[in-house]
């Protein structure tokens, strides 16, 4: 049997940059020409293709279910149920007794899955699906989060309750503020249900291994907890189950939770062949999670001068059916919840909880993206009452290096933000032009639909400001380990880097190369395939793999250089040694020899693991606790030109700063912020699942709409590095922040123009039109 098609091991190209230079990808001219191998390119000969059947229901009860003419069908291996599942029957990236592998006795959102096929073609396996007659008995739904908060155990969705976590977070006395307050604002804000629109569906192999095992290949970003979860479920030992990243076609978090992996998995064991799955556009809507929808009131109290005194707030998060990464979603929420300004007096009430809508899980941002839209919007609302301008308000209440957040946590490393905020005000606003001129139509509102030719059409600007954290929180001992060797090849030192972390398309390919490449002296560095033969990376998530993955490339490669400095050393007779430009120098800048004289025929290979330092759980009744270990911020500034009369907006430009601490590679860093301001573009004008009644009633991308190239500004970036003195290279991750302050920047902008309060996101034409 052949090895299956899959991504080629990343070598990087000799000649190039380390640790602040930006070379070429490796993997960037594949994906340019379409030669890059996907998990939706996998084939093996042999192969069966899978199909799950899903409900159409919201919420049912399964009365019967007949598999009988689907398994007559010419072509047909198996049709398995959850009578079949060989082990644990559930499964859960948190709770790992949360989600059925297949439905048992009744579903709870609509897209669950209730059967399998594995068929010889996959048209067959469709047709297959389409003759398992299921009976189910129709339930009401459960679809309003706020009733579930009134009536946690009446409208339970899950045996453990309606509610997933309550965090509640309490600094001061509230009520006494509220007292001395000059000014009070209130507001009440939504947030749709946004997807992470990944372009790569979710896709992967399954092999029948020579052990009694089975190898799968698959797009994930978390190899080691999809092991976890999987090996219980198909009763077999976690080295029984072999694990190797396929292509990612993007991710954003909704690649955390499994989606086929278990489902490929049996139906390989149970027919003895490989099977491939691979999900359409439409099924990808319902086979991973999205971000979490919510509802959140605000109230504020501040000085005539407008500084803070209060803060009243509640946050509800709709987590749909199954648990995914809520808690921790809710914890970052209530956490930073209020943001990055110094408030004295706090309550907030953070909630996630069950229902009968789609689940949701991690997105990028993770729970502050939500609560950011509403706590800018009430910096605008009280900027307003307070007689003070939108940069000013935020000035006067930003935090500083050794400001407490909500939670107490001392801010430990720079925060520059009032910094940031006037240099971003500083930036020059792109020029407004001229009225009368007829203008390309592609530079307004509508575009080429020739909705307008300028009339009607108002310039607003606005203000955005986020604070996210980096890196796994409240206490989760957070981890990547890195595998390097440093041997001669060809005639050349090279180094071969060894990690479980996924490679999302966010270029860590590259950043481990480079890192190598620094730290090594050395010029050829492969970045072996990522799979189980090396020790856990963690998730792509959270801004967290330059940090943690690069932080254990950084050791183990400081481990292999002080192994190959100690040789050089006996060689030499001297300590007084350094590696560069791929000699032995002294300190003194003399070359003594070269790495490949060292190293000789042998090897030098080192292991490593990165912990970054340790964080506590939030306090279950107060909310206290140091639960991140670096914050990172960004803020942005939006210039949107409004038809006011169709309700239609362009976003003329936006302007970010952002601290990232250290560049390491500045063309990725500017791809991850225009990245991040594209999907907060996106939430805030035209992202969102429609729901209604527990249904999905766009799951296309004709109707769900994602921001294009003709969408996205010009933007100016002013990068700042504030070193972290705890993190490697000082670095701080980049990739959320941004995703954070755009949508209340573009909506705050909208607001300018128009004069409406917008409340919610996705900002719609009638919003604007009719809105209040």
């Amino acid at each position: 049997m052949t090895s299956p098609t899959r991504s080629p091991a990343h070598t990087a190209t000799p000649g190039i940059g380390g640790v602040g230079e930006s070379p070429v990808r490796p993997d960037g001219t594949l994906k340019v020409t379409g030669e890059f191998a996907y998990a939706s390119d996998l084939w093996l000969e042999g192969m069966l293709w899978g199909a799950t059947l899903r409900s159409p229901h919201p919420r049912a009860r399964i009365r019967s279910l007949d598999v009988g003419a689907a398994l007559a069908l010419p072509g047909v291996r198996a049709v398995l149920t959850h009578e079949d599942v060989p082990g644990r029957k559930v499964f859960g990236i948190d709770h790992t007794d949360d989600q059925p592998v297949l439905a048992v006795d009744q579903v709870r959102h609509q897209g669950e899955p209730v059967a399998l096929v594995a068929a010889d073609h996959p048209e067959t396996a469709r047709r297959a699906l389409d003759r398992i007659a299921v009976e189910y008995a129709v339930l009401e739904p459960v679809t309003d989060p706020r009733a579930v908060i009134a009536d946690p155990e009446g409208l339970k969705v899950q045996d453990r309750g309606g509610i997933t976590r309550h965090q509640p977070v309490r600094v001061g006395d509230v009520d006494a503020a509220r007292a001395a307050a000059d000014v009070v604002v209130s507001g009440e804000y939504e947030v749709g249900i946004q997807d992470q629109a990944f372009l790569g569906p979710e896709a992967g192999l399954a092999i029948p291994a020579e052990d009694g095992g089975v190898d799968l290949h698959v797009s994930t970003q978390w190899i080691h907890n999809d092991l976890k979860q999987i090996a219980p479920c198909l009763a077999l030992r976690e080295d029984q189950v072999h694990m190797t990243l396929a292509g990612v076609g993007g991710a954003f978090g909704g690649r955390e939770d499994l989606s086929m992996q278990i489902h490929a998995a049996m139906l390989a064991l149970h027919t003895g062949r490989p099977v491939k799955m691979s999900y359409n556009r439409y099924e990808s809507f319902f086979g991973h999670v999205h971000r979490h929808p919510a509802q959140m009131r605000y109230e504020y109290g501040a000085t005539r001068d407008g500084r803070l005194l209060y803060a009243e707030v509640e946050i509800v998060l709709d987590g749909g059916a199954y648990t995914s990464s809520t808690m921790n979603v809710v914890g970052n929420a209530a956490s930073l919840g209020v943001g990055p300004y110094e408030i004295p007096n706090i309550r907030i009430d953070g909630y996630g909880v069950y229902t009968n809508n789609p689940p949701c899980g991690a997105m990028r941002g993770f729970g502050a993206v939500q609560a950011c839209f509403a706590y800018e919007s009430m910096m605008d609302r009280l900027g307003a009452a307070c007689g003070l301008g939108p940069v000013e308000i935020r000035r006067r209440n930003a935090v500083s290096q050794g400001s407490r957040l909500a939670t107490g946590q001392v801010i430990e490393s720079p925060a520059p933000l009032a910094e940031m905020l006037t240099r971003l005000e500083a930036v020059p606003m792109p020029p407004e032009p001229d009225r009368r001129d007829l203008r390309d139509l592609r530079d307004l509102p509508g575009g080429v639909s020739q909705t307008t030719h300028g009339e009607g059409v108002v310039r607003g600007v606005g203000y955005g400001v986020g604070i996210k954290n980096i890196c796994f929180s409240e206490g989760f001992d957070d981890l990547s380990t890195a595998r390097v060797r440093l041997e001669v090849i060809g005639g050349e030192a090279t180094a071969l880097v060894h990690t479980a972390a996924a490679e999302v398309g966010q270029g860590l390919v590259t950043v481990k190369a480079q890192i190598a490449r620094t730290e090594l002296g050395v010029q050829k560095v492969t970045i072996a395939p990522a799979d189980d033969r090396v020790g856990d990376a963690g998730s792509s998530s959270a801004s967290r793999q330059s940090y943690m993955t690069g932080g254990a490339v950084k050791a183990a490669c400081e481990a292999v250089r002080a192994e190959l400095l100690a040789r050089a050393a006996r060689r030499f007779g001297r300590t007084d040694l350094a590696v560069a430009g791929g000699k032995i120098v002294s300190l003194t800048g003399d070359a003594l020899g070269t790495i490949e004289d060292v190293l000789g025929e042998t090897a030098i290979e080192e292991t490593r693991e990165y912990h970054h330092r340790p964080t506590t759980p939030l306090d279950p009744v107060t909310g206290q606790g140091r639960s991140h270990t670096q914050l990172a911020l960004c803020v942005h500034r939006a210039v949107v030109d409004v038809d006011v009369d169709l309700g239609l907006v362009k976003v003329v430009e936006l302007a970010a700063v952002q601290d990232v601490g250290r560049i390491l590679n500045r063309t990725a860093l500017e791809g991850q912020i225009h990245g991040g301001t594209a999907q907060g573009l996106g939430l805030a004008l035209m992202e969102e699942i429609v729901v209604t009644g527990g249904l999905v009633r766009n799951p296309s991308f004709t109707d769900y709409l994602i921001p294009t190239i003709l969408d996205m500004p010009p933007m100016r970036l002013d990068i700042l590095e504030n070193p972290d003195p705890e993190a490697p290279y000082g670095l701080r991750g980049a990739g959320e922040p941004p995703t954070l302050s755009s949508t209340p920047a573009v909506v705050a902008a909208i607001r300018d123009a128009t004069g409406r309060a917008l409340t919610r996101v996705p900002v719609r034409p009638e919003h604007i039109v009719a809105g209040p």
